[in-house]
Formats: structure tokens, C-alpha cells, sequence
């Protein structure tokens, strides 16, 4: 019983720690989404199963964050609807796990309704206080530019407030072009078409991310098991002292 956890993780780190290094050993230099060894970031797809921990991420952000995240000051309520109507078929969302399965990043690519847009989608990203600093916004960026292009993408469209620095840097950077009206202001990037190389990429980037929230389960559910053990034990021990006491 003791030794299925142990092989089982022992089994998806070797698995987990082979394609992350032919990952990173086959990517071109002028790859942005794939930082050289131990900076790689996992952002995984998510789905409607997700969406308890997308509401706590969300829920959890600052009033100020809130604020630029959705160009107000959305209520717990607002939120709540907000992550009910997403559409995991239609657009995509991505996430930032940690080692706990907390969702501490995550980005809404929503793709257009309107034919006559049929080629453009709108990039929104939200990222925990305590994660800030990390480069996560820039990455999850980078992804979404990457799998839009793979999906047929023309144009990524970014509204955001004026005062949304970051954001908007990240889009400066990335070459948008960026129109302020006022207090809100509106970034375009065109994108290439898509490359074979941009296709294994963003596949091998998806089969990376899965592996490691699955490794990150198993850890999970190992720590679990152990603690549940442990308690066992403890209730084991309790019951030995008691009785053997006079």
C-alpha cells in the first residue's frame, strides 16, 4: 500500500521531467513562450469543471484589481455571473496552477460572434496579488497570441483602462497599437499566420501543461492519503497509551 504513491509520482516526475527538457532543447531562440530550462511556466486549458476555482481566484482579487480586470468595480455577485455564462466551447481560458491546484493566473481569449469578425478575439488577464512580479501576465499573453494564430487569428483586440499599465505594456511590447480615449484605451495586434513550428509548439505546450496538473493531483492526492495516515496512526498510538494506563 505505501509503495503505489511513491511510484506513481516517481512515474510522472521522470515522464514530466523528459518532455519538459526536450521541449526546451528543441525550441528556436526567438521562442517567447518557451523560456530556457526552469522558467517554463505551465498554463494549462480549462473547462467547465474549473470553473468553482476560477470563481475563487477571481473573488479573491482586490477592489483595484477587480477594477481593472473588468473596467469596474465588479461585486462578488457580477463576478459570480461572469464565470457562470463563460463558454469553454466558443472561447478559451487559461491557467496558472500552484502546487496546492489554487488557481493563481488566468486569461479569457474570447473569440468573436459576429461573422464579419469571424478572425479576431479579445484577450482579458487576471493575476493573484501575491503572483505579481512573476512575468505570469506576459506569459499567459504569449500563449493566447500563440494559440490564437493556431486557431486562424488575424487580430487580438485588449480593452482596457488608461491607468491598466501593465496591461497595456504588455501590449506595447508585444508591437500593438494602442488608441486611448479618455479613461479607457483599446490595443490591436495583428498576428502571422500560423507555422508548423507554432503548431507542435502550442500541442507540446498543452501536453506539458496536463502532465504537470496531473503530477500536481497525484502530489496532492499522495498528500492527502498521507495525512489521513498519519492521523491513523496518531489515533493508534492515543489508544495504546490509554490503555495501558492503570
Amino acid at each position: 500500500m505505501n509503495s503505489q504513491p511513491h511510484s506513481s509520482l516517481g512515474f510522472w516526475r521522470q515522464l514530466w521531467r523528459r518532455w519538459v527538457s526536450a521541449v526546451t532543447l528543441g525550441a528556436p531562440a526567438h521562442a517567447v513562450d518557451q523560456p530556457a530550462f526552469g522558467g517554463w511556466i505551465p498554463i494549462r486549458s480549462l473547462s467547465a469543471r474549473h470553473k468553482p476555482r476560477i470563481l475563487k481566484h477571481l473573488v479573491a482579487l482586490k477592489p483595484e484589481d477587480r477594477y481593472l480586470r473588468f473596467g469596474y468595480p465588479a461585486t462578488d455577485e457580477q463576478i459570480a455571473r461572469y464565470v457562470s455564462g463563460l463558454n469553454f466551447e466558443r472561447d478559451e481560458i487559461f491557467g496558472v496552477f500552484n502546487r496546492r491546484l489554487d488557481l493563481v493566473a488566468m486569461a479569457h481569449l474570447a473569440f468573436s460572434i459576429d461573422p464579419q469578425w469571424a478572425t479576431c478575439a479579445e484577450f482579458g488577464v487576471s493575476v493573484a496579488s501575491h503572483q505579481r512580479g512573476k512575468g505570469l501576465g506576459v506569459r499567459l499573453f504569449n500563449h493566447a497570441v500563440m494559440h490564437a494564430r493556431n486557431e486562424g487569428v488575424s487580430m487580438i483586440f485588449i480593452h482596457a483602462l488608461s491607468e491598466n499599465v501593465a496591461m497595456l505594456k504588455i501590449a506595447r511590447h508585444a508591437g500593438a497599437t494602442v488608441q486611448r480615449d479618455g479613461s479607457e484605451s483599446e490595443a490591436y495586434l495583428s498576428l502571422p499566420l500560423a507555422t508548423l513550428d507554432s503548431q507542435i509548439s502550442g500541442l507540446m505546450q498543452e501536453q506539458m501543461a496536463e502532465l504537470d496538473y496531473q503530477l500536481k493531483m497525484q502530489a496532492h492526492q499522495f498528500r492527502a492519503w498521507l495525512a489521513t495516515v498519519q492521523e491513523i496512526r496518531q489515533g493508534v498510538r492515543d489508544a495504546r497509551h490509554t490503555s495501558h494506563k492503570p
